[in-house]
């Protein structure tokens, strides 16, 4: 096995021609390590990959303002109106995770897909977990936006999460850019591509479909952020997901 990489564009070694478990090679297949360096908020994320799998630890804590961080983090900032007239405050307060996503290197559609689960499917640049469109057990997801910082963020408990469009990234980055990626390797961009603001009808079931990218000009399967439920993602993962530890 070649050995660990930390924020590297390329695989270690001399040959990035790996076999995988189908007999297929690494060449033959995207190969998402090249995503390494925009993964930026370096004091709460890293990335790293080896033969197989990228590896993301995250401490799931926003590098943009939030009233949900204690009165005394120097990224405490209070909710103004009128970003949101029916704006309720949810109890909890932004607290350091230790999440471990080990997600495939070289993601590939899977034959059965998987619903996503509740919880954390996918990690952001920032290191900020995404969660899907579905709302705790007795809840009202269009409830909940009410409960949404001034960045479109909330906890539950005290692990921070977007749900909808991660309005400082694509502030920050650009609507059309790289967000992150979801458990199954594939990466998720902003609402915008070349030029058009996509809603769900452009997209598949799962929210997503597949077409060069500023990352990956040769084509990439690749989920889409909308205006509109379900923002994320859709019917659950396109490819095999890897797995979530914390």
């Amino acid at each position: 096995m070649l050995g660990i990489c930390m924020m590297a564009f390329t695989a270690c070694g001399d040959d990035d021609t790996t076999e995988m478990d189908d007999g297929s090679t690494g060449s033959d297949k995207v190969d998402i390590s090249v995503l390494a360096s925009k993964f930026y908020n370096t004091n709460a994320v890293t990335f790293t990959f080896d033969d197989t799998w990228v590896t993301i630890t995250s401490s799931d804590l926003p590098d943009h303002k939030s009233m949900y961080y204690s009165i005394d983090n120097q990224l405490y900032e209070a909710y103004e109106e009128p970003n949101n007239p029916d704006f309720k405050k949810n109890p909890g307060e932004i607290g350091a995770q230790s999440y471990v996503f080990k997600i495939p290197r070289y993601p590939t559609e899977a034959a059965n897909k998987e619903s996503t689960p509740m919880g954390p499917m996918g990690v952001s640049i920032n290191s900020v977990v995404f969660f899907n469109q579905e709302a705790a057990p007795g809840d009202d997801i269009l409830e909940e936006l009410n409960t949404f910082d001034q960045y479109e963020g909330h906890p539950a408990g005290d692990a921070y999460h977007y749900h909808i469009e991660p309005v400082w990234l694509t502030e920050t980055q650009g609507s059309d850019a790289f967000m992150g990626l979801l458990l199954d390797g594939f990466p998720v961009y902003g609402p915008v591509e070349n030029g058009q603001t996509l809603t769900n009808d452009d997209l598949d079931d799962y929210h997503g479909h597949t077409s060069a990218t500023a990352e990956f000009p040769d084509g990439i399967y690749h989920y889409h952020i909308t205006a509109d439920l379900p923002w994320i993602n859709g019917d659950g993962f396109y490819g095999e997901a890897g797995t979530l530890t914390q």
